[in-house]
């Protein structure tokens, strides 16, 4: 059986510190970013809340969403009290891109 790696989406690259440790054959250079938009709603939040747990500490990803994601914002911060940074870098009503950084 062959694993196969797939990049959602790239953007900045992450600190060298942070490398990449599976054994998938990929290098974590870039951000992730992650369009919620395209996923069903039924999962939308797991799906969010199982990448940001993925991350590792120090690095970032960029949530795509059609709306201000306050109560997944709170949900992030109750799976792990203090280890979500939150920086907005798009807030309009029809689109918001949040960096998420686990700290």
């Amino acid at each position: 059986m062959t694993t196969q790696h797939v990049e959602i989406s790239t953007g900045t690259p992450a600190p060298a510190a942070a490398a990449h440790v599976c054994s998938c054959g990929h290098a974590a250079e870039k951000e992730i970013v992650l369009d919620a938009r395209s996923l069903p709603r039924p999962i939308r939040h797991a799906a969010i809340r199982g990448a940001f747990s993925a991350i590792p500490v120090g690095q970032s990803m960029i949530l795509v969403a059609p709306h201000k994601p306050l109560p997944l914002l709170a949900q992030l911060e109750q799976d792990a009290p203090g280890a979500l940074e939150i920086e907005f870098l798009v807030d309009e009503p029809d689109d918001c891109r949040v960096r998420l950084t686990r700290v």
